[in-house]
């Protein structure tokens, strides 16, 4: 039975006494204080009537709330469609809870909203045990807030997120109105789905489905018990419940979670030990890891924001890429192993890059004081890049060294004059001497190019002369077919910076951009048809419609048989030239079973360093330097530096561990050439008078090959010797 109130103090006792005689005494007066408590209750229930129609005149509507679609992130795949990263204001890839185990969606109501399946959108009883709750502590420490007032809260921001005083309450009626429209709308689990789908769990990720992906590596329907309650744990508060911040209460929390299921007969309680000895993740799974090829996704971000704007953020596209993750990281792998043989060379005296990235001080932007670089790796016949590094690090600097920088070419511009030569009907084995070599220029000056190697070699074959990078004879060359031609056929074959005929030109003084090159080069790897560089195969929406294609471009641009010639031409530079360092099984390079092609590159001064090489399936560019050019070491050189990168590269993808490509067959020629021996230090038919071991198999266009034996007496008129001179000992060795 209950007690009965006492009232002890003596005051209180007459006070009380004297109210009583008074109401006694005046019964019109008790009346009139009724009518206007009756009154003031009414005027006071008009005006939360009103101000609840008030303060929802710009709550979402139920046609609103029918229309709502939450923002997904748009994917970019490689061309096996592995995930490479996503594009997001919000990372958010929607799920159908029918797919989920059942212990998913009821860890999520076990902790945020036990009688979910009971209420209509307002739990009056969570809600009065809250106020309760706040008034003993003196502040707001738990809320009442269902599962569908959360996502009334989540999916309008004009709802808002005020915690306190008017604007606390405000927010909290509009949430009870759009709460109990959805609950008219929608069945309950679509408003689940759409809760775990909607839900912030930081660092950008929205919803269930892109949560598990990064805590776990995994898609949501695969999550176990102990998974999915750390799921709903973390939404509480996100930044608090982070196994990579606070890992101790994200345990406790993940294991109340796992208490409240088993408490509400969701999982046996019998696994629930189990459950909780389950290790939380240590480290973020998926592609929130790390960026593995940022610049060639800047490029893709790029091209498609001028074409669907905001709509790539948010649409959840899915974009399908020419990018090949596993000869990205190959990539990455050798341009590290040349970055490194470069910071170790005797003579470095640049800013290495740990240090540079340690000192906080430093400005970061397009200009990097540490020794730079690039590597592309594309698909000669298809023009799709399958591997970009655009600079050592994306973050330090964004500028993209192989799109955007120019750079002097070098010896890799050399390719070009040998094609213009071929095409004017002068063969690879045509004879041309190496010496001094002074070209007045116009200005009054005197133009002396040095070759690499201080010597002079004599007469050489033009296929030697590129073997060995002579620059003395590719200048003559050059010159000899006319600078205007050289220059026309860099055109022809891509290059589009300028480049003006200048001697100098020959040899590769004027500036190019290494993905020009690239597909300059595509030329002579396809015998004489350039592939343009394609970065995006395919636009997907959310459902799988295609919005956008593309196909590979190609276009004939040079004759397939001069195109082929000086291919042949570089297949020896790589296999006993200047780009032999790509084949030196010292540095892990490219072994004679796959026929390869390509040219070293090297300014003056080794200021850049270049190799461009190809095989009949794989082309490669690697170029090394400062972003402002000075020596990189003593010494320095394409074949030094850039070859080894790309030879150790060309091998891991076709010889490694796991192989990227088959072997491929070497290259068709194109029909009509002709295959001739000839004597290499002539240049014609060999004879019995010229030694057997100075033979070799040349390519000649029809009506360029020779017609003399290789007398030296008999044709010494060829080289330039009047007939009855002495002609030079060289020809006589």
């Amino acid at each position: 039975m209950a007690r009965p109130v006492v009232l002890s103090s003596g005051p209180v006792r007459k006070r009380v006494t004297r109210v009583h005689a008074w109401l006694a005494r005046h019964p019109r007066a008790v009346t009139a204080i009724l009518l206007g408590a009756i009154t003031a209750a009414s005027l006071g229930a008009g005006l939360l009537v009103g101000a609840w129609r008030s303060v929802c005149r710009n709550c979402p509507s139920i046609a609103q709330i029918s229309m709502w679609e939450p923002k997904q992130s748009s994917k970019i795949y490689d061309h096996d469609g592995k995930l490479i990263t996503e594009l997001f204001e919000e990372r958010r890839t929607p799920v159908q809870i029918e797919t989920l185990p059942e212990y998913v969606k009821y860890a999520f109501v076990s902790v945020e909203d036990k009688r979910f399946y009971r209420h209509a959108g307002l739990d009056y009883r969570r809600i009065f045990g809250a106020a309760i709750r706040n008034v003993l502590h003196g502040s707001v420490t738990s809320g009442g807030s269902t599962i569908t007032q959360q996502l009334a809260r989540n999916m309008f921001e004009n709802i808002g997120f005020e915690q306190h005083g008017i604007a606390g309450l405000s927010r909290k009626m509009k949430e009870a109105k759009v709460a109990r429209e959805i609950e008219n709308v929608y069945p309950k689990d679509q408003i689940l789905e759409a809760y775990i789908n909607q839900v912030n769990y930081g660092h950008g990720w929205r919803g269930i489905e892109t949560a598990a992906l990064h805590y776990f590596g995994k898609p949501a329907r695969e999550v176990n018990p102990a998974q999915a309650a750390m799921l709903a744990a973390a939404v509480n508060a996100p930044g608090r419940y982070s196994p990579f911040i606070n890992p101790q209460k994200t345990l406790q929390r993940r294991n109340l979670v796992l208490s409240l299921m088993a408490r509400q007969q969701y999982i046996s309680r019998d696994s629930l030990d189990y459950w909780k000895q389950t290790p939380l993740p240590e480290t973020r799974s998926g592609a929130d890891v790390g960026s593995v090829a940022p610049y060639f996704e800047e490029i893709v971000r790029a091209t498609l924001d001028n074409r669907y704007g905001s709509g790539l953020y948010n649409r959840g596209l899915r974009i399908y890429t020419t990018l090949d993750l596993e000869m990205q990281k190959a990539a990455t792998a050798a341009m590290d192993s040349g970055w490194n043989a470069i910071e170790t060379a005797r003579g470095y005296r640049g800013a290495h890059f740990r240090e540079a990235m340690a000192d906080k001080k430093r400005k970061r932007g397009k200009e990097t004081p540490y020794i730079q670089g690039s590597f592309i790796a594309m698909d000669p016949t298809t023009g799709d890049v399958r591997a970009l590094i655009g600079g050592r690090n994306f973050r330090d600097s964004k500028f993209n060294r192989a799109t955007q920088a120019m750079r002097q070419a070098g010896s890799t511009f050399k390719p070009f004059v040998y094609a213009a030569a071929v095409a004017s009907g002068i063969p690879a084995s045509h004879i041309m001497f190496d010496a001094p070599l002074d070209i007045p220029m116009s200005d009054g000056t005197v133009y002396s190019p040095k070759n690499y190697d201080p010597d002079f070699r004599g007469p050489l074959t033009l296929r030697d002369a590129l073997k060995h990078s002579v620059n003395t004879i590719t200048v003559k060359l050059g010159m000899d077919v006319g600078l205007e031609t050289v220059v026309q056929t860099a055109k022809d074959y891509g290059i589009r910076t300028s480049v003006l005929p200048f001697p100098s030109t020959s040899i590769g003084a004027a500036s190019v951009i290494p993905m020009e090159m690239a597909a300059a080069y595509t030329v002579f790897a396809n015998a004489g048809v350039r592939a343009e560089p394609r970065y995006i195969t395919r636009v997907d929406d959310a459902e799988g419609r295609v919005l956008w294609q593309t196909s590979p471009q190609r276009k004939e641009v040079a004759n397939s048989q001069v195109a082929a010639i000086v291919r042949d031409m570089m297949t020896t530079v790589v296999n006993n030239g200047t780009g032999y360092p790509a084949r030196d099984p010292a540095n892990k390079g490219l072994p004679y079973s796959v026929p390869a092609a390509g040219k070293t590159g090297t300014t003056n001064d080794g200021t850049d360093v270049w190799f461009i090489g190809f095989t009949p399936t794989l082309l490669a560019t690697v170029w090394f330097g400062y972003d402002r050019p000075r020596t990189i070491v003593p010494g320095a050189s394409g074949g030094r530096f850039a070859a080894p990168v790309w030879g150790r590269f060309m091998n891991s993808i076709y010889i490694g561990d796991k192989p990227e490509l088959p072997t491929p067959a070497t290259w068709t020629l194109p029909e009509g050439l002709l295959a001739i021996q000839v004597d290499r230090e002539t240049g014609l038919l060999p004879s019995a008078t010229c030694p057997a071991n100075r033979r070799y198999t040349e390519l000649f266009i029809p009506g360029t090959e020779p017609g003399a034996l290789c007398d030296p007496y008999a044709n010494a008129g060829l080289f330039g010797t009047p007939l009855g001179r002495p002609v030079p000992d060289t020809l006589q060795k």
